[in-house]
C-alpha cells in the first residue's frame, strides 16, 4: 500500500481504513493507540471541535465522536502515518501533486468536482462524491523545496459530518 493508495481510498470512501466519521473517540484510540490532543482539549478536556493527532493524521472530536478526519502534507517533506492507515511504513514522500491525485481519483471512478468555496487566489480543491471529501491544493510556500514551483500541491485531505 501507498500514501497514494490511502488518499485516492480515503476520498472514494471517507474512511481512511477502519476509521470512519461518527466512530466512538475510544475506539479510535484502541485501533491508533492514545492520540496527542490539541492543546485546547488539554485546557478543557470536555471542549468539542479539536483534533487529536496521530503525526499527519488528525481525527476531531465531537462529544467523544470522530467529527472529522484529516490528512495533513507539507511537500517537500515526509509525513508519518500509522501503521492502521499505512502499514510497513515509517514515513512516506508528502510531496502529492495535484494532478496525479486527480489521475487517481479518475482511475478509480471516484466522481469529484471543483469546490469553489475553497478554490481562490494561490489554492484550488475538489470535493469528491458520493464521500464528500475535501483535497485542498497549494503552490508551495518558501521553506518547502518541490521541483516545480508554481504547480499545486495536495495540503489537506479531509472529510467532516455534517
Amino acid at each position: 500500500m501507498t500514501l497514494m493508495n490511502v488518499l485516492v481510498d480515503f476520498a472514494r470512501t471517507g474512511r481512511v481504513g477502519p476509521l470512519h466519521c461518527g466512530m466512538p473517540l475510544a475506539e479510535a484510540e484502541e485501533l491508533l493507540g492514545p492520540g496527542r490532543p490539541h492543546p485546547a482539549i488539554r485546557m478543557r478536556p470536555d471542549i468539542d471541535g479539536y483534533p487529536y493527532a496521530w503525526n499527519g493524521l488528525e481525527l476531531v472530536v465531537t462529544q467523544r465522536t470522530v467529527s472529522g478526519i484529516w490528512i495533513r502534507l507539507r511537500p517537500g517533506s515526509t509525513t508519518d502515518l500509522p501503521p492502521l492507515v499505512l502499514p510497513d511504513s515509517e514515513s512516506y514522500s508528502s510531496t502529492v501533486l495535484r494532478e496525479d491525485l486527480i489521475a487517481g481519483l479518475d482511475a478509480t471512478d471516484c466522481r469529484h468536482d471543483v469546490n469553489d468555496r475553497l478554490t481562490f487566489g494561490e489554492q484550488s480543491s475538489v470535493l469528491t462524491r458520493p464521500a464528500n471529501v475535501c483535497a485542498v491544493f497549494f503552490t508551495p510556500h518558501r521553506e518547502e523545496h518541490v521541483p516545480h514551483r508554481e504547480r499545486h500541491y495536495l495540503g489537506v485531505i479531509h472529510k467532516h459530518t455534517a
